[in-house]
C-alpha cells in the first residue's frame, strides 16, 4: 500500500462511486474522479474537497484519470461496464482495476439476474486480458452510508480476483477507509457477491433500512 498514492474513481459522480471517492480522499489518498463529462467530475471533486477541507480530489475525463492513477476503481452501471473499461484500456495495462459492478437489470433490481458466464466482473477480466488485474470489491457496500462520514459502515467487503497479491492490495484499501476486506476467492466467485446485492435490496425494502450489509463470522484472527 505504501506505493499507492493516487486512485482514479471512474463513475465517481454517481452515488456509489462518489461515496467511495469521499472515503478514499478522507484517508489521505489522491483521488481523481473520472467522468465522460469533465465538468461534472470537477464539480464532484470540489464537493468532496469542500466537505473535507482538503485538496485531495480532482476531476477529469475517464481517460486522463486512468492514465494518471496508480489504481483504477470503476463504479458504473452494469450497462456501461464493458464499454467504459474498453475506453480506458490503454491506461489499465499493468494496473489493478477494482470493479464494483453489479449486474442489476431495472426495473427488477430485487431479482438476481446474473449475466451469461455468471459473473459480470469475471466476464470483464476475460475481455480485458491478463495485462489488467481485475479485482471485484465494494459491490455490497451501501452508497448511502459511504457518503455519511458520521456513520460507521458496518459491513465486510468481499474481494475476488485471480491475482492474490492484487486482492491483498485491495483489502488494504478497504481497511484504509475503515472497512474489513476479506479474500473470497478467484474472480469467478464474484458471481456470489454480485447476486447478494439484489438480496440486500429486498431486505432494505422489507425492513425499511437505508443500507443493509453483510458480516462474515468466525474467521480466526479477524475481529
Amino acid at each position: 500500500m505504501s506505493d499507492i498514492n493516487t486512485i482514479a474513481v471512474i463513475g465517481g459522480t454517481g452515488a456509489e462511486g462518489g461515496g467511495l471517492a469521499l472515503r478514499l480522499a478522507r484517508s489521505g489518498l489522491k483521488v481523481i474522479i473520472g467522468s465522460r463529462d469533465t465538468a461534472k467530475a470537477e464539480a464532484a471533486a470540489n464537493e468532496i474537497n469542500g466537505i473535507l477541507g482538503t485538496q485531495n480530489a480532482s476531476g477529469s475525463s475517464n481517460e486522463d484519470a486512468a492514465a494518471r492513477s496508480d489504481i483504477v476503481l470503476m463504479a458504473v452501471p452494469y450497462a456501461g461496464q464493458q464499454a467504459t473499461a474498453q475506453s480506458i484500456l490503454p491506461h489499465l495495462k499493468g494496473k489493478i482495476l477494482i470493479d464494483a459492478t453489479v449486474p442489476l437489470v431495472p426495473p427488477k433490481v430485487s431479482r438476481v439476474q446474473l449475466p451469461e458466464g455468471d459473473s459480470a466482473v469475471a466476464n470483464l477480466q476475460a475481455l480485458l486480458g491478463e495485462e489488467v488485474k481485475v479485482v471485484a470489491a465494494f459491490q455490497s457496500v451501501s452508497a448511502h452510508h459511504l457518503k455519511d462520514l458520521d456513520h460507521e459502515v458496518d459491513c465486510d467487503v468481499l474481494v475476488c480476483g485471480d491475482d492474490t497479491e492484487a486482492c491483498d492490495i485491495v483489502i488494504g484499501i478497504a481497511e484504509r477507509i475503515g472497512l474489513r476486506g476479506l479474500y473470497a476467492g478467484p474472480v469467478c466467485n464474484s458471481a456470489a457477491v454480485e447476486a447478494l446485492t439484489s438480496l440486500l435490496i429486498v431486505m432494505n425494502r422489507r425492513y425499511k433500512s437505508s443500507g443493509t450489509g453483510i458480516r462474515i463470522t468466525n474467521i480466526p484472527g479477524q475481529a
